[in-house]
């Protein structure tokens, strides 16, 4: 049974990843002690555990914030992410391990679950956590934390694809499932080259679904501008 402070530390990764809890979003380490019956001391230490695995900022007489994303996020993160992501593939073939093998085919399941059953929270979780198994299966304590730090603005850029709207995008869902289901067997094949194509496959349909949420279809650049001048032009008439 767990108690607050792990309730506490689950709860936060949840909403980070979720989008519940907004990029730069303050916390507030008052009400999180009243809400889950904890003193200050214990939320300070699951701020600073969050901290360590990129989830917060703590900032000094400023208190805890959840990690900006912002122009230079975005931009370092579409271009370190399918290098790490490659690398972390390659290694996982070389250094995984049974039970890490079975836990990925279990969530994987799960995954297939919420997407079938059209879950959005649920997937977003196990999608995350299907990348992280593949994270310990690399065996890199180098580039763990670098692919930790990637899932979490992933899983926040891209949340709206499991939000699936229209049939192109169920058959993108359909495909990603697709997708883990093939990293799984290339996986258990011990082919690297198999896991590395599947890596840019998949990099590729994520890549197109967040540059999607990031600047939605028919959104004008000048739209903020025609607008107001538009307004101008009816008052001056």
């Amino acid at each position: 049974m767990k108690n607050g402070k792990s309730t506490l530390y689950d709860d936060l990764k949840r909403q980070i990843l979720t989008m519940e809890l907004d990029p730069d979003e303050d916390l507030d380490e008052v009400s999180l002690s009243e809400r889950y019956g904890l003193s200050r001391t214990p939320v300070r230490e699951v701020f600073r555990r969050l901290a360590g695995e990129g989830y917060i900022d703590i900032r000094e007489n400023r208190g805890a914030r959840v990690i900006p994303m912002n122009h230079s996020t975005l931009r370092n993160f579409f271009l370190v992410a399918p290098m790490i992501y490659a690398a972390i593939g390659r290694l996982a073939v070389q250094n995984f391990k049974p039970r890490q093998l079975a836990e990925l085919r279990d969530t994987q399941e799960r995954f297939r679950t919420a997407s079938e059953m059209h879950e959005p929270l649920s997937m977003v979780l196990e999608n995350n956590r299907f990348h992280e198994i593949m994270g310990e299966m690399s065996g890199n304590v180098y580039l763990r934390p670098s692919l930790g730090r990637l899932l979490i603005d992933h899983a926040r850029i891209g949340h709206t694809f499991f939000r699936p709207r229209n049939e192109d995008m169920n058959k993108r869902l359909k495909l990603a499932v697709e997708h883990h289901d093939g990293f799984i067997a290339a996986i258990a094949d011990h082919n690297e080259d198999a896991v590395v194509d599947l890596v840019f496959d998949h990099w590729e349909l994520s890549r197109e679904n967040m540059e999607m949420f990031i600047a939605p279809e028919g959104l004008k650049a000048d739209a903020l501008v025609e607008v107001p001048a538009m307004l101008s032009m009816e008052k001056s008439s």
